[in-house]
């Protein structure tokens, strides 16, 4: 088992990472522990990823993840652009990576990803025990020579307490890009209840085939505070479309 108090790097993963408003934001609510807040609006956020070949980590070796949760209100990332989150799911094909995550804190699946690209169609899909989980389907042109950099916050808890990281990353995403659509698969499985709503609205996303980051060496406490989430507002929908692409890719 790796030291979780140790740092790891990866470096070229292909990474597809996206938000969405949520079909049942009071579901969404529920899933956010006392001491975090969810955004007014539940925004809820999913990444996909593909480590190819061990050569590409510090220590994992090749393996894929997909990770979901809710975006928070008041705790940023240092960059002051992009929200903290909550983890709610960590789907892992490694068991190297799952051990190392859970003692984090995350609330680790087995589970697999793959990421195909075809011309302009990309298709993704995670799976538990080989039955289909969430798949979404996206249109992506060229990698240019844009570069999306900066830092993301994530919160896990461990043993009643709730622990803050901050993830560095640089991003090469594609353009244009354009999500198509996103399927919850299976009504049963408790990551239905992030399921996006209809018509799907899209808050931000990229796809990049080059996605580097690191898990920091050490994770900080974060102090609760006994704060109930805000009751659910109403948002007003709009055709799906991407508020900004090219934020970061956690790990």
């Amino acid at each position: 088992m790796l030291d979780p108090a140790a740092p790891q790097l990866v470096v070229n993963s292909r990474t597809l990472y996206f938000s969405w408003l949520p079909a049942d934001p009071d579901a969404v609510a529920a899933l956010v522990p006392a001491g975090l807040c969810p955004r007014p609006d539940r925004q809820v956020f999913l990444n996909q990823y593909i480590v190819e070949d061990e050569t590409q980590t510090s220590g994992f070796g090749a393996y894929t993840l997909t990770y979901l949760g809710v975006s928070l209100l008041g705790v940023d990332a240092p960059d002051g652009l992009s929200p903290g989150g909550w983890w709610t799911h960590y789907v892992a094909s490694s068991r190297l990576v799952r051990e190392y995550a859970a003692a984090r804190g995350a609330p680790v699946l087995a589970g697999r990803t793959r990421i195909e690209v075809s011309g302009e169609e990309l298709l993704s899909e995670t799976t538990i025990d080989r039955t289909p989980l969430i798949r979404a389907r996206c249109r992506v042109g060229e990698t240019g020579h844009a570069i999306s950099s900066g830092h993301h916050r994530y919160f896990t808890r461990r043993d009643g307490q709730l622990l803050s990281s901050v993830y560095p990353f640089i991003a090469e995403p594609v353009a244009p890009f354009e999500i198509e659509s996103v399927e919850f698969l299976q009504p049963g499985h408790p990551t239905y209840a992030l399921r996006p709503d209809n018509p799907l609205t899209i808050g931000f996303g990229y796809y990049s085939p080059r996605s580097s980051f690191a898990y920091p060496g050490g994770l900080s406490v974060h102090p609760t505070v006994a704060t109930a989430p805000e009751p659910a507002r109403a948002v007003h929908q709009v055709p799906a479309s991407l508020a900004r692409s090219g934020l970061p890719s956690g790990s």
